[in-house]
């Protein structure tokens, strides 16, 4: 049986401008809403960011949040991505303390993990990891008992998932165009 959803995922195209991200983060603010995870990139158009904000679900209504951003100026356009809609990816890098004599098994878990290292140390091994948040989270557990130096996370991004459709190809003679229908 699956937990409840816990939070919302809002993603915000808006204008690539300076003070953006402080009103966004300010309108959360002062309406107390807690905010799980913000992450903001530019996007393919660099006239456009995309801020992805994970709330927690008890902190504030979905409607309200939209409401709320929507009357933003420099917000263009706003889309709440439910979970199991959604692709979500997360970036954690971890200094992780790897005795010459652990070391294999930290190796061992990055590598199940498809993880990367990144750097090397004498006593420590600083490693990346790209992927679900629940990746993350199982693969944070894992490494804890080593003992972990540092860590970061990116905190989530997430795009809708792609509409799936069969697809059929059919034969096409030389000399034609190839479609899908």
């Amino acid at each position: 049986m699956k937990a409840p959803v816990r939070h919302h995922i809002v993603s915000a195209r808006v204008e690539n401008k300076a003070g953006v991200l402080v009103r966004v983060s300010g309108l959360f603010s002062r309406r107390g809403f807690n905010i799980y995870s913000l992450a903001v990139a530019p996007t393919h158009d660099e006239r456009f960011s995309r801020i992805t904000i994970v709330v927690d679900v008890e902190s504030a209504p979905l409607e309200q949040i939209v409401r709320q951003l929507d009357k933003l100026v420099n917000v263009v356009e706003i889309a709440e991505l439910a979970p199991e809609e959604a692709t979500e990816r997360e970036l954690l890098l971890a200094t992780v303390r790897a005795a010459p004599a652990d070391r294999g098994q930290v190796i061992a878990l990055v590598g199940v993990f498809e993880g990367t290292i990144v750097d090397v140390g004498l006593d420590a091994m600083t490693v990346l990891l790209a992927g679900s948040p629940s990746k993350i989270d199982d693969f944070e557990a894992l490494i804890r008992p080593f003992g972990i130096i540092e860590l970061q996370r990116t905190g989530r991004v997430a795009l809708p998932k792609l509409a799936r459709r069969a697809a059929r190809l059919r034969a096409v003679p030389s000399g034609e165009s190839h479609e899908v229908s």
